[in-house]
């Protein structure tokens, strides 16, 4: 993980960006995974392992307007699962049909990215599985999934075509992980048994992150860092 997100934090270009993503999905055994972003003048760009076949016919059919991950997702702020969405529509029906005669997969999940000024992302998988096997996967890797997307985003936002970047504090992987548990809701006790620390040792990363983010609290600094595109809910 630590030798992917340096490759991640390296990138340069959308291609490296690619070639991150095809590893990725190699790694995880996955049928597809995905970064893809709208940003706050409606323009799209991303990567991803989808077939170009899929994703020439997705944007010749306008799908961005039917498709229910796409709408599901900009309602919430925690991860997704597809078969959690509303397909129940002729419309949705169809265009899940079609995804999967691409080969896209009958199961999906997609972590929703929301960075400063108005962007909008999402980090996906698919794969063809049975309900049972999909959730076990999901839990297995949710930590390193939302840590993932995190740093494609982040690496996607230095490369937005004619934007300068922010400046932003840096925070540590861990400070990462922690203010990004927290965001979703784990009380501090959870945060630390998942991060296999102590509650001491989970302060101190706390306590750092505020100082870099100039927070006033622990909200605060889960405020500012959602706000300056530096965790991902």
């Amino acid at each position: 993980m630590d030798a992917i997100l340096g490759q991640l934090e390296s990138a340069e270009t959308l291609d490296a960006l690619q070639s991150t993503i095809e590893a990725l999905r190699d790694h995880y055994g996955v049928a597809h995974m995905v970064y893809h972003w709208v940003n706050s003048d409606g323009d799209q760009y991303g990567c991803g392992t989808y077939s170009p076949e899929w994703v020439a016919r997705y944007l010749e059919r306008g799908y961005l307007r039917i498709d229910p991950v796409v709408s599901g997702c900009y309602r919430y702020f925690h991860p997704v699962n597809w078969k959690r969405l509303d397909w129940s529509g002729k419309a949705a029906r169809a265009f899940q049909k079609e995804a999967i005669d691409y080969g896209v997969g009958n199961q999906g999940y997609s972590i929703p990215i929301r960075g400063p000024n108005g962007q909008f992302a999402l980090f996906t998988l698919s794969h063809n599985a049975t309900d049972a096997e999909w959730d076990d996967f999901t839990e297995t890797h949710l930590r390193d999934l939302i840590l993932l997307a995190h740093y494609f985003n982040r690496t996607a936002l230095a490369l937005e075509p004619g934007r300068t970047p922010e400046p932003a504090q840096a925070l540590s992987p861990r400070e990462v992980e922690t203010l990004t548990l927290l965001a979703v809701g784990y009380s501090r006790a959870q945060v630390a048994e998942t991060l296999s620390i102590s509650e001491h040792t989970l302060r101190v990363y706390i306590e750092s992150a505020r100082f870099k983010l100039g927070a006033l609290n622990t909200t605060h600094a889960v405020a500012r860092a959602m706000s300056r595109g530096l965790i991902v809910v």
